[in-house]
Order: C-alpha cells, then sequence, then structure tokens
C-alpha cells in the first residue's frame, strides 16, 4: 500500500544536514545525524526532490554516517554501482557543496527524503518490509 506524504505535513520530521565534498574531489556526500539510528551498510530508500531512489548508509573515515551514493534499485545502492543519483541531483538542484540540505524522516529505519531548503515536496511511501529475507526462509523451512 502506498500513501502520499507532503515534507510540511506534522508526520515528517525535518532535519537540516550538510553536503559536504568527499576528500578534495566533487564527489558529494551527505552527512547524517547519528541519532536517527542507522547502521553502517544499511540500505533505505532516499527521495531526492521527491524522485524516488535508494542509497547505503556507511560511515566515513572519520566515523560519521554519510551517504555517498543513490540508486535506481537497493541492489545498486548495495554495490554502491550504477549512475550515482546523488551527484546528478546536486549538480541539478540549486544546492552546492559546502551548504545543507534538509533531509526528513519519512518512515524512520527505511524511508528518507532529500530536499532543497524551502522547497516543498510531496512523497509517495511505501510500507516497510515486514521481515527480512532470513524471516522469510525460516517461515518456508517450517
Amino acid at each position: 500500500m502506498t500513501d502520499r506524504v507532503p515534507s510540511d505535513h506534522d508526520a515528517v520530521e525535518t532535519r537540516r544536514v550538510s553536503l559536504e565534498r568527499v576528500g578534495r574531489t566533487d564527489r558529494p556526500r551527505v552527512g547524517l545525524p547519528d541519532d536517527l539510528g542507522l547502521e553502517d551498510g544499511q540500505v533505505v530508500r532516499l527521495a531526492l526532490d521527491g524522485t524516488q531512489y535508494h542509497a547505503a548508509v556507511e560511515r566515513d573515515l572519520d566515523g560519521n554516517l554519510v551517504v555517498t551514493h543513490a540508486a535506481d534499485n537497493a541492489r545498486l545502492a548495495r554495490e554502491r554501482d550504477g549512475e550515482n543519483r546523488l551527484a546528478e541531483w546536486v549538480a541539478d538542484a540549486t544546492v552546492s557543496l559546502g551548504g545543507s540540505a534538509h533531509l526528513d524522516v519519512i518512515t524512520a529505519d527505511h524511508e528518507y527524503g532529500l530536499r532543497t531548503p524551502g522547497t516543498r515536496v510531496v512523497y509517495t511511501t511505501t510500507e516497510r518490509p515486514k521481515g527480512s529475507l532470513s524471516d522469510i526462509a525460516e517461515g518456508l523451512d517450517g
């Protein structure tokens, strides 16, 4: 089941996050707050100004949670393969490296949105998976 929720809805928590450079490159990195409960290697749904992608959360060299790559599907996000939609978004949006963006918490530990500050976005949300693949396999084994 899917629902639509605007970024300014009471159910959406908005946090300001930094858009940084990875080293001396022009590759973007989004710094994530530690109190979101995300873990290194976790793949989440990440909308960029409303367009849905997937991203893997990782730790940088200083141990901070970051996102450096957004992909078209969860597999590509896990492998950090395919087109980097985060880099495309930074290049096309009115955000810049060294600046900030708004991170919307749509469904904690599952679904987030990055948007240009001052813009309103309507997100299409999905239900959180009910169990992991190992839970499903255990159910089949009986």
